[in-house]
């Protein structure tokens, strides 16, 4: 018997995809997502199907390998184990290699009327122990367990057909008294329900396994339980249901539904090699080819590649009249076109049939449309969408007024809504309207359904939302905290656009704070040219910390100018009081963007906007007089709080200490020192200090700090777990995407705020 494990050596995710790009050049980065989820971090595993690709399948454009290949060494290795198994041991191994895998009281159901590979008598739950030896699963009370995806479907090529579609049957017949009656929907909602529910589907997916030929009453039951499922099991039903389909008629629109559901659990390779399918690659015209289209200008977006508005625009034209929600969920896509000057008049001319389509206002009050659930939702989801795409027609035609009118509904209504693409809709729309709390508010909620639904994909783009509406209502923790999460998300579903959109926004975030170490290593790790305005506001923060005004002027300028890209709309108002604090004497050259920002943020009506608004005067204005007014105004907005607040005590104590009203300067300055510190801006905090000695604050006289017992920041509060939990510090710098010496300065502020000396003193405070 062979009892060493099958799987000896792992490496970590990052080494994983690095080897794939050794070994199989061009891969796409879809295509190495797919493989490491399928072979885990095994690097001969990974090497092998590496080797075994052709040029088709490293690029994306066909299905990967399900399995080792038949004469590498790994499989050798397993097939000697398997040969070697008793049979009752082999029985049970090939039962729980049949996809989709079962719990372990249903896999021995399902061996008493498994036919045995030899005469033996049926497999029982003690015959797990050879396999477990053998190395090739693990058990426990619940499953029987593979050591990776790949082992089990190599376990399951090793079978012969009439064996595979045996232990199918077997299966099946185990799972039929869990399943309920066929048909049987369950009301109200139970956990007990949604078991019933997938002991159905699981079933019913074995019964189409074991199918050799079509069968149209099973594929229509696949097709309503794919209705009631997770997007990742859905997708596999729709396929099964195409596969089993009497009529080629059916066969498209069911792989459509199995690519969107495969797009939405995060599958982005198996979503492509889908809609590569014979059926739709046929199919040239018509409805379904248009969805199709539809789907691939989705993932196109969400890759960052180019064209991708121009087709989805294009959709939209096409599907206006026959599928109404279907082209408003590609305009609302397509948004971004509507503030790009080449392609406005094009969004505002499909916006206006798609809107005025009689069929999409009775879809809107709920009445029956042709298009699936995902793609806008219910009645409220749908007047969401509606209210949305409104507004983005009136940024089209120029219309501030009107535009911030139909965001502002577009948050009224998402109060009521539960679906996570209407509410990354809303939360697009608050940020755009100036409302970050409210679109902070709408991201979150759309993440926690997202993954509560497993629509994965859209997990980390709700998080991105999140971290814009935080920078943009001046709330640095909790954008930070999201954009964090959303990096290690994206990073290990293999998603480089999102982790680098991410890392983009930390960057900017670190730079507000000053601190450029960190801020670098965020910008070194954003792949692409698209990140460039956010990574250009970064380093002008950073030039502003240092005073390097000129430079600072530049690359701001420089972000203001751009019409299009990640953020875009935001940047082009959030980054104009950081110019007009670079460039205060340069009215003229910079007088129609700070008029542009006054307008849009007195529209806005938010009290943090309004307050930068103010500021800005302040800075603009060439009377002294108005200009005092104009920072007293900027203090006394509620909304003006944190680290905005703190620049403009900062700005206003400097021009104070300027007019020789030392007193009322240090005032100021002194709030602005306590503030940064309790921020950890520590350069910001420096540049108080030196204002308030110029303001004639004796040199030794410290300024008031924060307690040692004040609570921690969020981001020292994950420094000082994952340090409690025995990571070095430059462990917890590539974690959290930091400079080592970054986090040698926050540990040793939380030091001081806990009182203690030590990692240990810390880990014995923070369990307390």
């Amino acid at each position: 018997m062979i009892d060493a494990p099958l799987v000896q050596k792992r490496c970590s995710p990052a080494e994983a995809a690095d080897l794939l790009a050794r070994y199989a050049p061009g891969i796409t980065d879809d295509v190495a997502t797919a493989l490491i989820e399928l072979a885990g971090t095994t690097p001969a595993a990974l090497v092998a199907l590496a080797g075994a690709l052709s040029p088709e399948q490293t690029r994306g454009y066909a299905p990967l390998p399900t399995a080792l290949p038949a004469d590498h060494q790994l499989r050798r290795d397993l097939r000697a184990r398997l040969d070697a198994l008793p049979a009752p041991a082999r029985d049970l191994a090939d039962l729980a290699a049949a996809p989709p895998h079962v719990p372990l009281p249903v896999l021995l159901a399902a061996a008493a009327t498994f036919p045995p590979a030899t005469t033996s008598e049926p497999a029982g739950a003690a015959d797990l122990a050879g396999a477990e030896l053998a190395g090739v699963v693990t058990t426990d009370a619940a499953a029987v367990r593979f050591a990776s995806p790949l082992i089990a479907a190599t376990v399951y090529a090793e079978m012969p057909l009439h064996r595979r579609q045996a232990a199918h049957t077997a299966l099946a017949d185990a799972l039929a008294p869990l399943a309920g009656a066929p048909g049987r929907d369950e009301v109200p909602e139970t956990a007990e329900a949604a078991e019933v529910r997938a002991s159905r589907l699981a079933a019913l997916l074995h019964r189409a396994a074991a199918c050799t030929g079509p069968d149209a009453d099973l594929a229509r039951r696949l097709v309503h339980a794919a209705g009631k499922a997770l997007p990742g099991d859905a997708a596999v039903a729709w396929e099964q249901a195409a596969r089993l389909a009497p009529a080629p008629a059916d066969r498209a629109p069911r792989l459509v539904h199995a690519a969107r559901a495969a797009w939405l659990a995060g599958r982005a390779h198996a979503a492509a090699t889908i809609l590569h399918a014979t059926p739709l690659a046929r199919q040239q015209t018509g409805p379904v080819q248009v969805r199709a289209r539809a789907l691939v200008a989705e993932t196109r977006l969400a890759q960052g590649r180019p064209g991708a508005r121009d087709l989805l625009l294009d959709v939209a034209a096409d599907l206006t009249g026959s599928d109404p929600l279907a082209a408003l969920h590609a305009l609302a896509l397509a948004g971004e076109a509507a503030g790009h000057p080449g392609e406005r008049d094009r969004f505002r001319a499909v916006a206006a049939r798609v809107i005025d389509d009689r069929a999409l206002a009775g879809a809107a009050r709920g009445g029956g449309h042709a298009t699936p659930a995902e793609h806008v939702g219910g009645p409220a989801a749908a007047l969401l969408t509606v209210a949305h795409v409104t507004g983005l027609t009136a940024v089209a035609a120029s219309d501030e007024e009107e535009a911030l009118r139909c965001f502002r509904r577009t948050l009224d209504i998402a109060e009521g809504v539960g679906e996570p693409t209407a509410l990354l809709r809303a939360a697009t729309a608050g940020i755009l309207a100036g409302d970050g709390r409210r679109a902070a508010a709408c991201a979150q909620r759309a993440a926690v359904i997202a993954r509560a639904r497993g629509t994965t994909v859209l997990v980390p783009q709700a998080l991105e939302l999140a971290a814009l509406a935080g920078l943009a209502c001046g709330d640095y923790a909790a954008g930070t905290e999201a954009a964090l999460d959303g990096a290690a998300i994206s990073r290990s579903a293999g998603s480089p656009r999102l982790e680098s959109s991410h890392l983009a926004i930390l960057a900017v975030l670190a730079a507000l704070a000053g601190d450029r170490d960190t801020a670098r290593v965020r910008l070194d790790g954003a792949r692409g040219d698209q990140w460039r305005p956010l990574g250009d506001w970064a380093l002008a923060l950073l030039d502003l910390c240092d005073g390097q005004f000129p430079a600072a002027t530049g690359r701001l300028a420089a972000v203001v100018a751009q019409t299009s890209g990640p953020g875009s709309a935001l940047l082009r108002f959030a980054v104009v009081p950081h110019l007009l604090e670079a460039a205060p004497g340069d009215s003229d050259q910079y007088g129609p963007v700070a008029a542009a920002f006054d307008r849009w943020a007195g529209l806005t009506g938010q009290p943090a906007w309004l307050a930068l608004r103010d500021r800005c005067r302040a800075l603009r204005s060439g009377d002294p007089a108005a200009a005092d007014g104009h920072f007293g105004a900027a203090l006394r907005h509620d909304g003006e709080a944190g680290f905005p607040r703190a620049r403009t005590e900062l700005l206003y104590g400097r021009f104070l200490r300027r007019r020789r009203r030392h007193i009322e300067a240090r005032d100021h300055l002194r709030r602005a020192a306590e503030t940064f510190r309790l921020l950890d801006a520590g350069p910001w905090a420096a540049q108080s200090i030196r204002e308030l000695r110029a303001a004639g604050e004796r040199t030794g006289r410290p300024v008031h700090a924060a307690p040692l017992t004040a609570a921690l920041t969020a981001q020292q509060e994950r420094i000082a777990a994952l340090v409690a939990g025995g990571a070095t510090n430059r462990e917890v710098a590539r974690e959290l995407r930091l400079s080592p010496r970054t986090v040698d300065h926050h540990l040793r502020n939380v030091f001081a705020r806990l009182g203690v000396r030590s990692r240990t003193e810390m880990a014995r405070v923070l369990d307390h």
